[in-house]
């Protein structure tokens, strides 16, 4: 598994709570952007990086016909998501 921590456009849903469910994000692989949709969440937990709280989700999605396996990161302070392993 490839370990990164690589900013991300994100589209999510937050539910009446705040609490993100991330749906879609574009991510650039080699200088080329790619789109992937979150198929499933695995697991959700918190953590704290740096003093910053964060969500972490695990999912897994297929691309390209392979089923891949990730994390994302959302930082609460700052509302930013991050690909950290993929």
């Amino acid at each position: 598994m490839k370990v990164m921590m690589q900013p991300l456009e994100m589209i999510a849903h937050f539910n009446d709570q705040g609490i993100p469910r991330p749906l879609k994000f574009k991510a650039h692989f080699e200088d080329s952007p790619v789109v992937i949709a979150v198929d499933k969440i695995i697991s959700k937990s918190e953590e704290k990086l740096a003093g910053n709280p964060m969500l972490i989700f695990r999912c897994q999605s297929i691309s390209n016909g392979l089923l891949k396996i990730y994390e994302l990161k959302y930082e609460l302070h700052t509302c930013k998501w991050f690909l950290y392993k993929m």
